[in-house]
């Protein structure tokens, strides 16, 4: 019989423990998670909900704040009364009385103003002074003057043209020959 004798070790030295996990044996389970893993899912998460939710207020077109800005607001007066009695042993119903005023209707306030023109009535004379307020291009004949062109419209003389009685440049605004159009 032949006897092995037992290995010796290497003039190296032994072979180096492993570092890292093994390749072989499954790793741990995790005990417990850190919490700044929690953190990567619930900021990010809070961010996207804030960012959609002011997208959807930025989004509102101002239609229900123009409605709302021009809804006046009507005055209501509320009175609520409450008694209760607790002398007796058993319970009492409770009275409640609501009153609620309503506003009186406001009245339509509506003005009138009457304006009243005098046209002097032409003369016939075709060449003495005109009164046509310094027009610079009207003719001799200009026999009506006119402050504003109410005053015209009143007379039923609109539109006055270049030329003709009536007809002054402080009644043309755009100055094309035609006034109060």
């Amino acid at each position: 019989m032949t006897h092995n004798p037992p290995p010796q070790p290497p003039p190296w030295g032994p072979p180096p423990e492993p570092t890292g996990p093994n390749p072989y044996v499954s790793p741990p389970p995790a005990r417990n998670r850190p919490g700044w893993t929690r953190k990567r899912i619930i900021i990010p998460a809070a961010v996207v909900l804030f960012t959609v939710g002011v997208g959807i207020g930025a989004s509102d077109d101002g239609t229900r704040t123009e409605k709302a800005a021009a809804a006046k607001a009507v005055p209501a007066a509320t009175v609520t009364a409450t008694v209760t009695a607790t002398e007796s042993a058993e319970p009492l119903p409770v009275v409640t009385e609501t009153v609620t005023a309503e506003p009186k209707p406001v009245p339509t306030v509506t003005k009138t103003k009457t304006v009243r023109v005098t046209v002097a009535p032409d003369s016939g004379s075709s060449g003495g002074s005109g009164t046509s307020g310094g027009s610079g291009s009207g003719g001799g004949g200009d026999s009506a003057y006119y402050a504003n062109c109410t005053a015209v419209r009143a007379a039923g003389a609109a539109p006055v043209h270049a030329g003709e009685p009536g007809y002054g440049r402080h009644l043309d605004r755009d100055g094309d020959g035609v006034a109060c159009e």
